[in-house]
């Protein structure tokens, strides 16, 4: 037993000296694109009163989305503007899998 305490002691001691060299670096600002393969595709977009601009601010009009069983119209909503980025509204696309949703983003 005594034998053990010496042996772990090092092995902690080496552990720390391993991370010692490291420098911390916070972690990266990650965008991450999540798709919805659906059958049937999206109701024709219904008409959305658009406010009237607002400073610091993007709009990001109403789309259908999909809740599982049916799509449902998720109404506009304000997105604090980027600046140096365009927004990207949410948007559907029909490919070899049926209908896939992508959520509104940011991009330069």
């Amino acid at each position: 037993m005594k034998r053990a305490l010496p042996l772990k002691l090092a092995l902690l001691a080496g552990f720390g000296l391993t991370f010692a060299g490291t420098t911390y670096a916070p972690p990266a600002a990650a965008q991450v694109s999540v798709g919805i393969g659906v059958r049937l595709g999206p109701p024709a977009p219904r008409f959305e009163r658009v406010p009237p601009p607002r400073a610091g601010y993007v709009w990001a009009p109403g789309c259908w989305r999909w809740n599982g069983h049916r799509h449902v119209w998720a109404s506009g909503y304000w997105v604090r503007a980027r600046p140096g980025y365009r927004y990207r509204p949410a948007y559907w696309v029909h490919g070899r899998h049926g209908w896939r949703f992508h959520e509104g983003h940011w991009h330069r």
